[in-house]
């Protein structure tokens, strides 16, 4: 006499049955980690700012685009203590080391006296 138990013993016990149960098992834990990861992406975006609407986006000044200003340039002279015992402050230096020059006519390019090392032609 075969019982029920028995029966669902050797179906179990049969190698194509374990294959099966396997990957279905597996199936369905890839299915459940794909699903906690959806989740959890969307509690993170969530959280995140809100994308700008169109309105809230920059937008170009009346005067238009800002464009490059070219200027010449020179050194500026560390300013000096005027006793031994005067410290200067920071705040007393200047924000840059260099100013804008008087004369603002670029210079201009020397033949033979510009490139890298080595090319500066026959001097």
């Amino acid at each position: 006499m075969i019982t029920a138990t028995s029966e669902l013993f050797d179906l179990a016990a049969s190698s194509g049955a374990v294959g099966r149960i396997a990957a279905f098992v597996g199936g369905i834990a890839i299915v459940g980690g794909l699903l906690g990861a959806f989740w959890l992406g969307n509690r993170v975006r969530d959280r995140e700012p809100h994308r700008p609407r169109p309105e809230e986006q920059p937008k170009l000044p009346a005067t238009g685009p800002v464009r490059e200003i070219r200027e010449v340039r020179e050194a500026d002279e560390m300013p000096q203590a005027k006793e031994e015992s005067e410290r200067l402050m920071p705040y007393a230096l200047h924000a840059s080391r260099t100013r804008r020059s008087e004369n603002q006519t670029p210079p201009r390019w020397t033949p033979g006296m510009s490139g890298s090392f080595g090319s500066g032609g026959l001097r």
